[in-house]
């Protein structure tokens, strides 16, 4: 037997599954609640599950998350800064950079470009002068990133001198864009630097708690990690490159699905405790995105295909204009919370007799997640509710807090403080679905909300009704977001940027209508998808089922879906894809001449034949340097392939654009490939 440990950190829960890599089977799988404030905890918890001999004679640890993901869809992760060189300000906001690629121009230094487009040097940058005159800005930050404008062309040479002046003057992590992303557009290229930087902390801190968790159970093995194309790469390249890390939990979930299932064609629907992603298989494999975009980040970073919404078991249920509703924020759930602090229930019976009604959540609560370190950033307004915190949860309608001038948003965002509020995960403990936490609590937040809503009574039955009228929201939801996609990967050119409002409320229209039939006798219009829906995570067999049935498709939810990201993790293999551009063009001399650019160096030749054999040479060598820095071993593949780019002009004349050479690697990791020599 090959056995891997498969781990995944969702929102919610820690999964682990203990996988036989050569008979392709799970033999083992337990979960444990994923414990933010010390995430070791969980993992630890979520190990323990697992048979100790199988534990013991496991090859090596895959690890998949979404705390990265998440990060990018709260907004949350470190203080980080970008130099961006060849740009202005101006031109930021003219392309509006913030909105488009995620760039808070607060974040952003523009400074000149000191190279020619064709990558020759102009002049040396006054490096001591943008430091002196910057300083500022640079000590705002955590981390820093740089990008250039022609990196393409010069192999990036200012950002390798702009990376070695400022860590002479600072100590915190700095990040280069051409190490991660090749792409030309800058603003692409500066998101994903600057991404990365914000999320150092996150997988550096995941990466911990696996490896503390770890070595008090006295596993000293490998540890690899899913990247966001569904491929796994040593963790120590990760901790360099988080960013790639931004889809692992979602990529594992796909991969976890091929690995359970015989899904040919298939919308992959992967709820969670935060999100819901949902992917798509065509012909057995993953669609893949070239550039992930994801909570308002524009990147240049490859994965599969992921469409997420902020919809899972941790959802938050809120009011909106006196109406229940589903925020795209997640909470802690109430049952959860109180089963940590029992008081969290004694509060909420006091609210409920209370018949306190107010447009606030008077029924939240908020806790103490860690106390920063660095006090001074956050005003006298922070620092109250931090301080009111110290010695637990303090309930919104309470004393401790505020009410009125709680402004928790930046504590929360920076995960400080945790809200606690009404869930999904509520409601299925509520209705018997789920019941691992305290219910009663929950029932006392429902009671809340009936005696605020004009249309319900505190009544038991009318708690049911809203339980039902919870679940339908969340199948509403599901509906809309699968029909969407369908549409859009249908008919990308049509509804590339998404469907209008009119088809929007066609879609709606549709779930509102499921099941009646004969309204219009005269002409219908309804939604005929031809794949499957392949449905994981825990809560999604509560849901998915009536979605596919009002949808006309098939529902599969495989044995092992509650734990498919695990599974995913450790099915995985390491796979490298590394691209080689030539381009013809007329040097200063006015010869024409070819160049290939990879991402270290420049080479320059008269003849196409030359410089394709140089390129395919180049892309050889570096992804079989890039396979092994992943993590591979013993019979690695490799292939090279040429890809030529033509156009047409106006009267039908070829027009070259260049060249690609692509190198493509793939391997089973090297703790695998050892055990086969053994």
């Amino acid at each position: 037997m090959a056995l891997i440990i498969g781990i995944d950190t969702g929102g919610t829960y820690t999964d682990a599954v203990i996988y036989d890599n050569q008979t392709r089977q799970v033999l083992a799988r337990g979960k444990s609640p994923t414990t933010h404030e010390e995430l070791s905890v969980g993992i630890g918890k979520a190990l323990d599950t697992l048979p100790t001999q199988l534990l013991k004679s496991a090859r090596a640890v895959a690890l998949s998350t979404t705390l990265a993901t998440n990060a990018c869809v709260e907004g949350k992760g470190c203080r980080a800064r970008l130099l961006m060189m060849g740009t202005n300000r101006k031109t930021l906001e003219w392309v509006e950079a913030d909105k488009k690629y995620g760039l808070d121009f607060d974040a952003v230094l523009c400074i000149p470009e000191h190279g020619g487009s064709d990558g020759s040097r102009i002049d040396q940058p006054d490096w001591d002068r943008i430091v002196s005159e910057n300083d500022g800005f640079f000590r705002q930050a955590e981390a820093l990133s740089v990008v250039e404008l022609n990196a393409m062309q010069n192999g990036g040479t200012y950002e390798n001198e702009a990376v070695d002046v400022l860590r002479k003057s600072y100590g915190f992590p700095l990040v280069k864009a051409n190490d991660l992303v090749r792409g030309l557009n800058i603003m692409e290229r500066g998101a994903t630097a600057l991404l990365n930087a914000r999320l150092l902390p996150v997988v550096d801190r995941f990466v911990d708690a696996v490896g503390e968790a770890m070595k008090v159970r006295g596993l000293d093995i490998p540890r690899v990690i899913i990247r966001s194309d569904g491929s796994q790469m040593a963790e120590i390249f990760a901790l360099d490159r988080p960013v790639e890390t931004i889809l692992s939990g979602p990529a594992a979930s796909v991969s976890g699905c091929r690995a359970l299932t015989r899904a040919e064609n298939a919308l992959i629907i992967d709820m969670g405790g935060t999100t819901t992603d949902i992917s798509i298989l065509r012909g057995g494999s993953a669609q893949m995105s070239e550039g992930i975009n994801i909570g308002g980040w524009r990147t240049q970073i490859q994965g599969v295909y992921i469409d997420t919404i902020a919809l899972g078991g941790d959802t938050r249920i809120w009011l909106s204009e006196r109406h229940t509703a589903l925020d795209t924020r997640r909470v802690e759930p109430i049952c959860v919370a109180a089963s940590r602090w029992p008081k969290i229930k004694d509060d909420l019976k006091e609210l409920v007799e209370s018949r306190r009604m107010h447009s606030l959540p008077l029924h939240e609560f908020l806790y103490l997640v860690r106390r920063p370190e660095d006090l001074e950033r956050y005003t006298e307004s922070e620092l109250k509710i931090i301080n009111a915190l110290e010695d637990g949860p303090k309930i919104i309608g309470g004393g401790a807090l505020d009410m009125y001038k709680t402004d928790s948003a930046r504590l929360e965002t920076e995960g400080v403080v945790m809200r606690v509020g009404l869930t999904p995960t509520d409601i299925m403990h509520i209705r018997g679905d789920f019941g691992a936490f305290d219910g009663e609590a929950s029932r006392l937040a429902v009671r809340y909300f009936l005696q605020i809503l004009p249309e319900f009574e505190d009544c038991p039955e009318h708690v049911d009704v809203f339980c039902d009228m919870v679940y339908d929201l969340v199948k509403k939801k599901l509906f809309e977001n699968i029909a969407r996609v369908f549409l859009e990967a249908t008919y990308p050119k049509i509804f590339g940027r998404g469907p209008d409002e009119q088809i929007k409320a066609f879609i709606s229209n549709a779930w509102e209508k499921r099941g009646k039939g004969g309204e219009n006798d005269f002409f219908s219009l309804r939604l005929d998808p031809k794949a499957a829906l392949v449905g994981v995570g825990a809560p999604i067999h509560l849901f998915l089922p009536d979605v596919a049935k009002a949808l006309g498709v098939e529902c599969v939810i495989p044995e092992d879906s509650a734990v498919a990201n695990a599974v995913g993790a450790a099915a995985a293999e390491i796979e490298v894809k590394v691209t080689v551009e030539i381009r013809g063009g007329m040097d200063i001399q006015g010869a024409y001449s070819y160049t290939v650019h990879s991402q270290d160096s420049v080479q320059r030749f008269e003849k196409e034949s030359e410089a394709l054999e140089a390129a395919k040479i180049e892309a050889e060598r570096l992804v079989s340097i890039e396979v092994l820095r992943r993590g591979a071993g013993g019979n690695i593949r490799i292939n090279v392939r040429t890809e030529r780019h033509l156009a047409s002009d106006r009267v039908g004349n070829a027009v070259d654009l260049g060249t690609t050479v692509v190198g493509t690697a793939s391997g089973t990791p090297a703790f695998l490939y050892n055990f086969k020599e053994e």
